[in-house]
């Protein structure tokens, strides 16, 4: 039968990717929702003819309701539309919304008994322990979409329950790589998102640049694979070939490699358990001829041993971490702050983060909500 597919975040490089799988893949789409790039989602539902188009600002929605005004295609606006969307009838949620606004739309798509294939990694990083227990009691499963976690997931098949003893969380260093600290004082947002290896958007290119992203990407590890932090190891590996890998009970050490290309990731996810063909650039090794792994350093990308501190804390501080990179990354951005802020706001947030035994939606929220306002008051 025709697998039907509701992609959360379309108009962005994750989505557009998902978007050309499901055509190959003859994917029925049945939902489409985005932010922004209003023009581009008009294209996207005439194309594909979902029932359903939403998006989260209701002026944007207002435009493309009358620009698709002579189509079927139904526009829904707001937080609750984008939720809407990603409860309605579909085998597969696709989640490829940037920052924290991605969560409710996956505790949306679980309690409609959707499996989830998660590109939003801020999901499992700030409302982890609500997800996995709404997976468990909806019984349904989430697939990850992230390269790295989509590695591991890979290497991982297979293996006996309980024999999975270290997770390589490999990196590419961004462009920053081998810099320190008095080298970044005044970096500007035009260098930050000259990734190496990866065409992104630009908060995630920045994240990469502080090593943001690897923080959050132990964070999502330790929530997906039910690890501990200390059973992570962080790589710096400039080639982004080998994507991540699993060291198991008996020493055995099983990896993906590929080319640094987002769309195997993501086929993955929407075929799984099967393995489509493509025309996807095959790997050399030959090619590529050197493989280099090397440790982080902590001391000038701070962000990541942040990240780490605040997973073993657990309760709210990840969120109150992501709250605040995530405001602090939109400054940099706009020029408002320098780049090796981002690091100071998120290390704040850590150590004023409340904790609690057992959080809900509200707190995780509340959470998110005070670190960001405590980083626009600071630089008013």
């Amino acid at each position: 039968m025709m697998k039907s597919l509701i992609i959360l975040g379309s108009t962005g490089s994750i989505g557009v990717q998902a978007l050309e799988a499901a055509e190959k893949n003859g994917f029925r789409i049945t939902a489409l929702a985005a932010r922004g790039n209003i023009s581009l989602l008009e294209a996207q539902a005439r194309k594909f003819k979902p029932e359903i188009a939403a998006v989260f600002d209701k002026s944007a929605a207002d435009d493309l309701k009358l620009r698709l005004g002579d189509t079927d295609v139904k526009v829904l606006s707001g937080e609750e539309g984008v939720c809407a969307a990603a409860e309605h009838s579909g085998d597969i949620v696709l989640n490829a919304v940037v920052g924290i606004a991605g969560l409710k739309p996956t505790l949306s798509a679980i309690r409609a008994g959707k499996t989830v294939a998660l590109a939003n990694k801020e999901t499992l990083v700030a409302g982890g322990e609500i997800v996995n227990r709404l997976l468990s009691e909806k019984k349904t499963r989430l697939l990850p979409v992230d390269s790295e976690h989509s590695a591991i997931f890979q290497s991982l098949e297979g293996a006996p329950d309980g024999s999975l003893r270290k997770i390589l969380l490999t990196a590419s260093g961004g462009p920053f790589f081998g810099k320190k600290k008095s080298e970044l004082e005044n970096v500007t947002a035009k260098e930050a998102l000259r990734h190496p290896n990866w065409s992104m958007g630009a908060k995630i290119t920045v994240d990469s640049a502080t090593l943001m992203n690897k923080g959050l990407e132990v964070i999502e590890a330790v929530r997906l694979f039910g690890v501990s932090p200390d059973d992570i190891e962080v790589l710096i590996h400039r080639q982004s070939i080998l994507h991540s890998a699993a060291e198991l009970s008996d020493g055995a050490v099983i990896a993906q490699l590929g080319t640094p290309d987002m769309r195997l990731p993501i086929q993955y996810a929407l075929t799984y358990p099967d393995r489509a063909e493509n025309a996807f650039e095959r790997l050399s090794l030959t090619e590529i001829g050197t493989l280099t792994f090397e440790k982080p350093d902590t001391e000038t990308f701070r962000c990541l041993p942040i990240c780490i501190e605040a997973i073993k804390r657990g309760g709210l501080a990840p969120a109150a971490v992501n709250g605040a990179n995530e405001e602090a990354v939109r400054l940099f951005l706009e020029g408002r702050i320098k780049f090796l802020q981002i690091a100071d706001f998120a290390e704040k947030a850590l150590l004023s983060a409340h904790n609690k035994k057992e959080i809900t939606l509200e707190d995780v929220l509340l959470a998110d909500s005070q670190a960001r306002r405590a980083v626009r008051e600071s630089v008013l």
